[in-house]
Formats: C-alpha cells, sequence, structure tokens
C-alpha cells in the first residue's frame, strides 16, 4: 500500500514527534540499599567464585535477575565503611569529612545537596522509605516529599514507622513492611511525573537471630554449612592473636549458626526486592526505571576474627552493586573498574540529563556502565574510617586495582601494605618494602590533596624520607 503525500506527512510528523517525547523522557530512580550486605552473599557471586565460595550454596534469584538483565559492578566499593557515613555519601557523592557525617550518631544535615533536592528541585516526586540511620534523626527525610521510615536501627517485628512525621504502627518483618509501603506510592503517585526512590533494608544488620526473622526464612538452609577462607585464621594487626575459640565462634556463637542465620536475612530482602521489580513490570514502569542494589558498607563473616565492619579490608569495603537500565545499559555486562559508593548522586543527575554538582567528589558511570570507559576513569581511590565504637583504630588507606596501603593514624608501625592480585586475602604485609610502599603513600597524598582530606603529618614525613 503506498500512503499518499499529505497521510505519509502526517505519519512522519507524528513518528517525529515520538521520538523527540522519547528523546526527553526522564527515567525514574529507584535506590535500593541494605545493611551491611557483603559484596559476596550474592548468588550470582558465589557461582562465579566456583571453589573458592563460601557458601556455594545460596540462592538469590532476584539479584541474579537484576544481574542478568543490567549490569553488575565486580569492584564497587565504600568510601567510609560504616553505616551512617556510606549512606551519607551515597545521598551526596561526597566523602563524609565534607558533607559532616563522620560517624552513626551524627544527623544528616537537613540543608545538604543531594541527588533527591536537585532531582525534587528539577521536578521529579521524591519518596524515602525504610531504614535512614543517621542518628535518632526524626522527621521528614530531607530532600524527599514523602518518607515512610523508622527511627534509627528500628525494631525486626511490628516496628513503628514515622510517616511523613507521623508514627504509626506496624504488623510483620520490617523488610516486608518496607517493601509493602515502597510499592503502595508505586502504584498510587502521578505517573506523569518521574521520581527517585529510596528503599532502606534494616536486613541483614545485627541483632539478627530466628526471631527477627519472618516465619518463613527461620529454619532455612537447615544443616548447611560455610566455608572458612585463609583471611580467617589470623587475627587484625591491632589484636593480639586469635584463640581457637575467636575462630570457632563469633559473638559467642557457631560461627556457622551466624552465617547461616546472616544469609537467611540476605535471602529475605531478595524476597523483596523481587516483589518490587515484579511491580515495575506491573506498572510498565521497568523499561524507564533505573534500579540500583547495594549496601551502606561490606561486612565480615569471621575474616580476621572479625564481625561487622569498619577496619579497611576488602570485606569490609567491597560492595555488591547492581544497574539496571533497559533503555541505556546492556544485559548481563561485568564492570570490573572501580566503582565507589559517591558516584551514585552524579550517576543519577548525568541520566536525567542535569548538569554536574562541583561539589560532589563522585564521578558519574553512566558511561562506564553503557559500555564505554572514559580514559580518565579512576584507578585508585581514598577511604577511611574514624574510631567510633569497638577497636579499630583511625586509618586511612588507598586501594589501587592491585594494591592496598592502610594507615593508622598515630601508630606507623601498624601500617599495612598488600599485594592484592598475588594475595587476595591480605596475609603478607608488604608494609616494610619501600619499593611497594612509596608509590602507595605518594598516590595517598595526592588523593587526600584533591578532596582536602586531613593526612596524619607522619605520612607526608613518611613520604619525604
Amino acid at each position: 500500500m503506498t500512503l499518499k503525500p499529505k497521510l505519509l506527512i502526517t505519519s512522519l510528523c507524528a513518528l517525529l514527534s515520538f521520538s523527540a517525547q522519547a528523546a526527553e523522557r526522564k527515567p525514574n530512580f529507584i535506590f535500593i540499599i541494605a545493611d551491611d550486605h557483603r559484596w559476596d552473599a550474592m548468588g550470582v557471586v558465589q557461582r562465579e567464585q566456583g571453589e573458592s565460595a563460601r557458601y556455594p550454596w545460596f540462592e538469590t534469584p532476584n539479584m541474579d535477575r537484576l544481574a542478568a538483565d543490567g549490569v553488575r559492578m565486580r569492584n564497587a566499593f565504600i568510601t567510609h565503611s560504616i553505616c551512617s557515613p556510606g549512606r551519607a555519601g551515597f545521598l551526596t557523592g561526597q566523602y563524609t569529612h565534607i558533607n559532616g557525617v563522620m560517624d552513626n550518631s551524627t544527623p544528616f544535615p537537613e540543608t545538604s545537596v543531594t541527588h533527591a533536592t536537585l532531582l525534587r528541585d528539577a521536578g521529579y516526586l521524591t519518596a524515602y522509605f525504610g531504614k535512614w540511620h543517621m542518628g535518632d534523626q526524626k522527621g521528614q527525610r530531607p530532600g524527599f516529599q514523602h518518607s515512610a521510615s523508622f527511627i534509627n536501627q528500628g525494631i525486626y517485628q511490628d516496628c513503628p514507622f514515622e510517616i511523613n512525621g507521623v508514627m504509626n504502627d506496624t504488623k510483620g518483618w520490617v523488610d516486608d513492611v518496607t517493601t509493602d509501603l515502597a510499592i503502595s506510592w508505586l502504584k498510587q503517585s502521578d505517573k506523569t511525573q518521574p521520581f527517585n526512590m529510596v528503599v532502606g533494608f534494616k536486613s541483614p544488620h545485627n541483632k539478627r537471630g530466628a526471631d527477627n526473622l519472618p516465619k518463613r526464612l527461620r529454619n532455612l538452609y537447615e544443616g548447611k554449612t560455610t566455608k572458612r577462607t585463609p583471611n580467617c585464621e589470623v587475627a587484625t594487626i591491632y589484636h593480639k592473636p586469635l584463640a581457637p575459640e575467636d575462630v570457632l565462634k563469633e559473638r559467642g556463637l557457631s560461627a556457622n549458626d551466624v552465617h547461616l542465620d546472616y544469609l537467611r536475612h540476605v535471602k529475605g530482602i531478595d524476597e523483596n526486592l523481587g516483589r518490587l521489580l515484579d511491580t515495575l513490570d506491573e506498572l510498565k514502569l521497568t523499561e524507564d526505571t533505573v534500579v540500583i542494589y547495594s549496601s551502606d558498607n561490606g561486612y565480615y563473616l569471621g575474616e580476621r576474627g572479625l564481625g561487622d565492619k569498619r577496619a579497611l579490608y576488602e570485606e569490609g569495603l567491597r560492595l555488591p552493586f547492581i544497574v539496571r537500565y533497559p533503555r541505556l545499559f546492556p544485559k548481563g555486562k561485568l564492570v570490573d573498574e572501580m566503582v565507589l559508593n559517591i558516584d551514585l548522586a552524579p550517576t543519577w543527575l548525568d541520566l536525567a540529563g542535569l548538569p554536574a554538582n562541583p561539589g560532589m567528589n563522585g564521578a558519574s558511570f553512566k558511561e562506564l556502565a553503557a559500555g564505554n570507559k572514559p580514559a580518565d576513569w579512576r584507578t585508585s581511590f581514598l577511604s577511611y574510617y574514624r574510631k567510633e565504637l569497638g577497636d579499630t583504630p583511625t586509618c586511612v588507606g588507598v586501594r589501587t586495582a592491585t594494591q592496598k596501603i592502610i594507615h593508622y593514624h598515630g601508630q606507623p608501625d601498624l601500617t599495612e601494605a598488600y599485594d592484592l592480585a598475588k594475595d587476595p586475602y591480605e596475609l603478607k604485609n608488604l608494609a616494610k618494602d619501600k619499593n611497594f610502599t612509596t608509590p602507595l603513600r605518594a598516590e595517598m597524598i595526592r588523593l587526600a590533596d584533591k578532596v582536602k582530606y586531613p593526612l596524619p603529618e607522619e605520612i607526608t614525613a613518611a613520604a619525604e624520607k
């Protein structure tokens, strides 16, 4: 059939109009952030690790689904391995010595510039659900027009939620409730406006235990065992050598039982991730929505006798990090360049077509995820920890693709340096090898100067020798 000239012109105009609308379409954003979810506690990673996997039987079908449909960042890291600072970095795109949240007791500054404030000002609907964890901060979550969140750590069962500043009782497991509230908002929101949503899960944060799980998960993995790694047998440099009971138990409990309980909580958030993804499918929002799944820090499961996070060993720094955006990013792509928590905010702005914020320290990984590695992408990054709870000292470190140095403030004799390519479990300390450490110290000074981080004098003095 041949179209008449007038009809052909009309059809072409309609097509061009549709194309223009598609080009102008602003993506939606959903950031799903777990608490203390270590990088390898995903089925897709366990299968990838093969014989070195610690729990090869562990399955997370929805995280795997997200990875299969999107991009998995295999070298994603936190810049400050502790809950509130990690979250503040995701929000602001800044190091914590700049955004002001250096510990778990500091409320998030109400005047902070975040991805939420900038997208809100650009016409986005903004909403926050679940764990916020910035000290005991109450009230509407800064930058978010709608918030349904709980105070500090909350509780796992029947947790009170503060919805737009008003306390409400809830029933059930806290991460189920968070997901219910997020899905309800998604279904009721104005679909003519793009949205920016954050969903914060409480799991798998301690204190866990069977009573803090939904009944459907309490007996999961009965009879399963987790493997140990070589660095489970050695103490941190600032601890005394491990006694046998330190190796076999964690916090007085069987290490294996602690690990199974941890993985049950991860399984619960995987189920709720699936519910969110299904809702996007149901509402036909999948193609237009950028979804990122990550965590506020890493976590130790017995490595160096540690639980919790804080220290700058690999298990504390590494993050799970998956991004999906069907309109732009390829399916099943693996990225091995280093991505940081502070990259999320600038990436959101970039994808929304907004100008970069000069106050942010992170970089947009839009092109990296799309398969076009920027020529100037980072080859190293600065990380640090300021002593809070526990006995991990204040420290600062640099990690490159294959090397690492950790300096403990005021304790230069405790310096650690590792060749990660040859020694992935960080067992052989090369701190006394000046040929190895001198370039790393120089890089630490360069990176610290770039973000105005105050290094202790002993670092600059050592570099000058």
